[in-house]
This record gives structure tokens, C-alpha cells and sequence, in this order.
């Protein structure tokens, strides 16, 4: 069938069919079919049960039982050795926030977000993850700090610019 819209009689209990869900193309099985219509399938990716209502929502099988349940295996290893990773010692990184008080009291003087995120990076206490603008997600989270009042990290000197409590 490949990626076209299937019919009701292509549609086996215990197979593996591709379905969009929430936007996203997955791989599901179809456990049982469902009383009120369709089918109740589990979503290999997350395992959360979903409904499928109609055989034109799946997109065609997916690959065989032993290699759909292979990636699913090989993905819990990877999220698991990255935990005994962390958790033997490996060095956690420090939020956005965390490294921005770290610069400000080291500097000892008021300083604006871009310059923040410069120190930040020339310190390698913190980079972005790829996000364009972490200057103003700094600012943004400083603002939410501000709103705690005195109970937090960091004092508004000027506009813009923002030092650590002490």
C-alpha cells in the first residue's frame, strides 16, 4: 500500500501500520478492534494507547514485528546508558540562569543579557542549544525571577541591565 490511505480489510489486529497522531507520522499496533468502531492501537513510540477511528488515517504497514521492536529497544539503551552517565559523575550543565548569576557575581558590576550570554559562552559555563535569540530568553527568565520580589536572584540597576542580589 505504501503511503496511501488503507481500507478496513488491510487492517490486521497485532500488525504494524504507520498513522498520523497528533501531527506526527508514527508507527503503530493495532491491539483490538474497538466496539464503537475502528481500532485500539498502542503507539510504538511513546506506548500510549490511541484510537484509530478510521482505516484512511493509517498510512500504509510499517516494517516487520522483530525490526519495529528493535529500534524501540535500542532507544531505552541509549536513554539509559546516558543516565548512568550522569549519574557515575559526569558533569551536569548549568541552566541559562544558573550560569548567568556565576557571571554576574564573578564581574561584580551590572551587566545586560547579550553581555551575560557572551561571558556565559567565553566561560564554557553555558551555550545555546541552537536557539537564536537566548539573549532574550535570559531576559525573559530574569523578568519571572524579578516577579518573586525579594526573594530573588537578581536586582534591576538600570534599564536593561541587572546585577545579583546581596
Amino acid at each position: 500500500m505504501g503511503d496511501g490511505n488503507m481500507k478496513k480489510a488491510d487492517v490486521k489486529i497485532g500488525g504494524e501500520y504507520y498513522a498520523k497522531v497528533t501531527n506526527k507520522k508514527v508507527v503503530v499496533r493495532i491491539d483490538a478492534e474497538n466496539a464503537s468502531g475502528g481500532w485500539d492501537a498502542t503507539n510504538l513510540s511513546t506506548n500510549k494507547k490511541v484510537r484509530i477511528k478510521t482505516a484512511g488515517r493509517l498510512q500504509g504497514p510499517a516494517r516487520t514485528t522483530e525490526a519495529a521492536s528493535e529500534p524501540t529497544t535500542r532507544a531505552k539503551k541509549r536513554v539509559a546508558k546516558k543516565n548512568s552517565e550522569t549519574n557515575t559523575g559526569g558533569e551536569k550543565k548549568l541552566s541559562c540562569v544558573k550560569a548567568a548569576l556565576l557571571v554576574l557575581e564573578s564581574a561584580g558590576e551590572p551587566m545586560n543579557t547579550q553581555e551575560m550570554i557572551t561571558a556565559m559562552v567565553d566561560q564554557n559555563l553555558w551555550e545555546s542549544p541552537g536557539g537564536k535569540t537566548p539573549h532574550a530568553t535570559l531576559y525573559s527568565a530574569i523578568l519571572r525571577d524579578l516577579a518573586k520580589g525579594d526573594e530573588s536572584w537578581f536586582v534591576k540597576t538600570e534599564r536593561g541591565r541587572f546585577t545579583v542580589r546581596g
